[in-house]
């Protein structure tokens, strides 16, 4: 079995894979024999914008094109996909870089903001300096897409399956991309909530999807940077097998995005703007 890492030793970066096998002592009535398990990476990520380090998260190594992009739109980084050029991926030994080209115009807004984030597993905001950067104005989303109760029962009860990493590790939050008649379209893993839907959404924008023609399935408890995002990418429907919180509410029913929680089975809570889902 492999030795405990000491307190300030280098943990090394499993940069190459979104997990890795890990030797472990199963202790339960006496001691058994080593066992392995597979284990969801963590890595860091700096999201790089012409040479200069913008934030640095916590997240899985895939997909990483996806949530470059997914992470600069529903940042506000940019305000459209034409302002994003080149995306390079650079594997050092103790984390990744990310090169995102921008337009003159980006660059020097961000050289003005001069702000570094830096994001535990699970946190897409640690480190904001002010407030209303943190819970920031988001553009009202005017979806008149409806959908049946069936597709988010279909839809959850479909995701587990597509959820290849979690199967391995018990430990990664997903995202979906989902039809109005419950169809799993894009489906993105990581370490952090915001980071799947990052990936989820980045994978729209490159296609050039039509974000008012679906909803959005998460498995983590729908917290407000969430709902920010959804709203930047236009998406009128958010359903998660979680519940929200208050400000996520407060900030969905104000954005006219119809709020979703506890899915699971054939039942679910509708928070706000309940007319978009239709019940059989």
């Amino acid at each position: 079995m492999a030795n405990d890492i000491g307190l300030g030793a280098d943990p090394g970066v499993g940069y190459g894979a979104p997990t890795s096998a890990r030797a472990f002592l199963l202790v339960a009535n006496g001691v058994s024999p080593d066992r392995h398990a597979t284990l969801a990476e963590e890595v860091p990520v700096a999201f790089v914008y012409a040479g200069h380090s913008h934030a640095v998260m916590m997240c899985t190594p895939s997909d990483l094109e996806d949530l470059a992009i997914g992470f600069t739109l529903s940042e506000g980084i940019v305000a459209t996909r034409g302002e994003i050029g080149d995306i390079t991926v650079t594997r050092h030994s103790r984390g990744i870089e990310l090169g995102i080209a921008v337009a003159e115009s980006v660059r020097n807004q961000l050289a003005a903001r001069s702000r570094s984030l830096t994001g535990r597993t699970g946190c897409g905001l640690c480190g904001v300096e002010a407030i209303a950067e943190a819970v920031r104005a988001v553009p009202f989303v005017h979806g008149t897409r409806k959908v049946p109760d069936t597709a988010l029962y279909r839809a959850g009860a479909s995701l587990g399956a597509e959820q290849t990493l979690n199967r391995d590790t018990n430990s990664v939050h997903a995202a979906a991309w989902v039809s109005a008649d419950g169809e799993l379209l894009v489906v993105r893993e990581d370490v952090g909530r915001h980071n799947a839907l990052d990936k989820v959404l980045g994978a729209l924008w490159r296609a050039e999807t039509d974000t008012a023609n679906g909803f959005l399935l998460l498995t983590s408890r729908l917290s407000y940077e969430l709902v920010q995002k959804a709203a930047v990418a236009g998406v009128s429907i958010v359903a998660a097998i979680s519940r929200p919180t208050g400000l996520a509410v407060r900030l969905a029913d104000g954005a006219g995005i119809t709020l979703v929680g506890l899915l699971r089975g054939e039942s679910a809570n509708v928070y706000c703007h309940p007319s978009r889902i239709l019940t059989s």
